[in-house]
C-alpha cells in the first residue's frame, strides 16, 4: 500500500480512528462555540462581491492537510459571515435557532449515515421514524389509517401531496367516465385551489406535475389575509360549470406573508360537500401541534387529506427535518416503484418495511433522529412551551409597531409575524416604498440586525418572523428605532435632492 493510500484511509471513520474522529470533531464544535459566543449581531453585512473572489481564490485541488488551517479557512469563507439564526435579533425569515438535543441527534445520524430507503440501510431508523409519523398523525387527528415520509421540506412535501391528490382525482375521473379519457386530457382539466397568501410551492408543484399553466387558481383573501371561504365555494362552481375538475383545496395554516391560518373547518366542510381532496400547509403552523394554548388554532385540520410540516421551522430542529401525513396510508402507493435491486415487489408480501416505498426521494437521511431525540430528552410540551413564547412577543411586538404613529401595521397573526412599514411624513406611495426597501437594506449591510420584506397590496413592506424565545421586545424595539432611522434619513434625503434638481 502506497502512503498517499494509507494517508487517506487515516480519514475513514471507523473502530481504528475513534481517536481522530473525537479530536477532530472536538476542534470543530469548538470553533462554532467560540463562533456564537462572539458575535455580537446576526449578520457582518458581507456582500457577495466582497466575499465571491475570496471563495472562488481557494484551490480545491491542493488539500491544506492539516484541521486547524481548513478551519481557519472554513472562518473566513464562511464561520465568521454566516447569519446566525440564534441571535435575538435575527428577525426575518422561518429560520429557528435549534435545541440542542436535536444537535445531538444531527451529530450521531452524521456519523453512522443510516439510508431510510431500505429496512437492511437503517433498521430501526425505519422503525423510528414510522413511530414519529404516527406521533404526528395522532396529533393532527388523521385517524388510524393514517401514514406519511419525512421530507426534505415544506415545498416537496407540497409537491407530494400534489402529486398524490392528482393521481387519486386522475383514478376517480377515469373510473367515472364512460369512455376512459386519454391521460393528457384529464391533466389539462386538473385545478388546484389556493388563497392569494398561499405558498409560491404550490405554483410550483403544479408546474412540475405537467398540469397546465393556469391550474392553480388563487382565491383572495379577506382583511384578516385568510381564504375567504365564500369566494373558495364560488370557484369551485366555476370550475365544474367550465368542465375543469378540482383536484386539490390547499389550504394554509401560519402563511409565509402573514402568520395566518385559513378557515380550516368551513374549507373542511365545502371540501367534504365538493368530494375535493384538502391539503393543509402547516410548514409553519405545526408548532400549535404541541402547544399548551393554543392547539385550538388549528381545529379542522383533522379532515384534511394530507398535512404539511416543518419540524425545523416551528420544532426548533436544524434543517432538513418536515414531513407529509396523509389520511389515508394507501394512497402512498402514488410515490411507489419497486426495483429488484433495492425494493423488490416481494419485499411487501415479506413485511419488509422499505420507506422508499413512500418516498419521492430513494437515499435520504435519518433527519427523524433529531427529533427522536428531542422529545424523549426534552418532551413535547417543552417544545410547544417554546413556541407559545414566540407568539406572545409577536402580539407584543404587533402592539409596539401599532401604538407607534411612525408606522403602519397589516393583519394581526395568530403566529409569530409581524408585517409593518414606516409611514414617512407627507410622503408619496412610491417614497414610501422607497424609503422602507432603502430601511432594510442598510439595516442588513449594517448587520445590526435583519429583517424580512414582502409586498402588500402592490406596496412594499417590512416583516418580522419570530422564532427565538430569547428576543426580548426591547430588541424589537431597538430595531424598530434603527427602521424608523434609516427610513427617514432616507425620506428626507430623497425629497432634499427633489427639492435641489432644477426644473425644465
Amino acid at each position: 500500500m502506497s502512503a498517499i493510500d494509507t494517508a487517506a484511509r487515516a480519514h475513514l471513520f471507523n473502530a481504528g480512528s475513534l481517536g481522530r474522529y473525537r479530536d477532530v470533531l472536538a476542534r470543530g464544535v469548538d470553533r462554532v462555540a467560540r463562533r456564537v459566543g462572539a458575535a455580537d449581531r446576526p449578520f457582518t453585512g458581507v456582500t457577495p462581491e466582497a466575499l465571491a473572489p475570496v471563495v472562488g481564490a481557494i484551490d480545491l485541488d491542493r488539500p491544506l492537510g492539516d484541521t486547524d488551517a481548513a478551519l481557519d479557512e472554513l472562518h473566513d469563507v464562511w464561520l465568521r459571515d454566516a447569519v446566525y439564526f440564534h441571535h435575538p435579533r435575527y428577525l426575518a425569515h422561518l429560520n429557528c435557532p435549534v435545541v440542542i438535543p436535536a444537535l445531538l441527534g444531527e451529530a450521531v445520524l452524521s456519523a453512522v449515515n443510516s439510508s431510510l430507503d431500505t429496512w437492511d440501510q437503517s433498521v430501526g431508523a425505519t422503525l423510528m421514524e414510522r413511530r414519529l409519523i404516527e406521533w404526528t398523525a395522532g396529533r393532527i387527528g388523521l385517524g388510524a389509517t393514517a401514514d406519511g415520509v419525512f421530507t426534505s421540506g415544506g415545498t416537496q412535501s407540497n409537491l407530494q401531496a400534489m402529486l398524490l391528490a392528482r393521481e387519486e382525482t386522475h383514478r376517480r375521473v377515469v373510473g367515472g367516465a364512460a369512455t376512459r379519457p386519454a391521460r393528457p386530457e384529464v391533466l389539462a382539466q386538473l385545478r388546484i385551489i389556493t388563497s392569494a397568501a398561499g405558498h409560491f410551492s404550490v405554483q410550483k408543484a403544479a408546474k412540475l406535475l405537467g398540469l397546465s399553466a393556469d391550474a392553480v387558481l388563487t382565491v383572495p383573501t379577506d382583511a384578516g389575509r385568510r381564504m375567504r371561504t365564500d369566494e373558495l365555494a364560488r370557484t369551485i362552481d366555476r370550475c365544474r360549470r367550465d368542465g375543469q375538475v378540482v383536484m386539490a383545496v390547499v389550504a394554509t395554516a401560519g402563511t409565509t406573508d402573514f402568520g395566518t391560518i385559513d378557515p380550516l373547518p368551513e374549507i373542511a366542510d365545502i371540501c367534504t360537500a365538493a368530494g375535493v381532496w384538502m391539503h393543509v400547509d402547516a410548514a409553519y403552523g405545526c408548532g400549535l401541534l404541541v402547544s399548551p394554548t393554543r392547539r385550538h388554532l388549528l381545529d379542522g385540520i383533522e379532515r384534511a387529506a394530507s398535512v404539511t410540516v416543518d419540524y425545523h421551522k416551528s420544532f426548533f430542529q436544524p434543517v432538513s427535518s418536515s414531513a407529509l401525513l396523509v389520511r389515508d396510508g394507501r394512497v402512498l402507493r402514488h410515490a411507489t416503484w419497486h426495483a429488484d435491486y433495492l425494493n423488490p415487489a416481494r419485499a411487501v408480501e415479506q413485511g419488509i418495511p422499505n420507506q422508499v416505498d413512500k418516498s419521492i426521494q430513494t437515499t435520504r437521511r435519518f433527519d427523524a433522529c433529531k427529533l427522536w431525540l428531542t422529545l424523549r430528552i426534552m418532551g413535547p410540551d417543552a417544545i410547544g412551551a417554546l413556541f407559545d413564547q414566540v407568539v406572545d412577543l409577536a402580539a407584543d411586538a404587533w402592539r409596539l409597531f401599532d401604538a407607534d404613529p411612525r408606522f403602519e401595521v397589516a393583519a394581526r397573526s395568530p403566529l409569530s409575524t409581524v408585517v409593518f412599514r414606516h409611514l414617512p411624513p407627507g410622503a408619496d406611495p412610491h417614497l414610501v416604498d422607497e424609503a422602507n426597501l432603502h430601511a432594510r437594506e442598510a439595516l442588513a449591510t449594517s448587520g445590526a440586525a435583519l429583517v424580512a420584506g414582502t409586498k402588500v397590496d402592490g406596496a412594499h413592506w417590512l416583516k418580522l418572523t419570530l422564532l427565538n424565545p430569547e428576543t426580548t421586545v426591547d430588541d424589537i424595539a431597538h430595531v424598530r428605532d434603527l427602521i424608523a432611522d434609516h427610513a427617514a434619513w432616507y425620506a428626507r434625503t430623497a425629497a432634499t435632492a427633489e427639492l435641489s434638481c432644477p426644473v425644465g
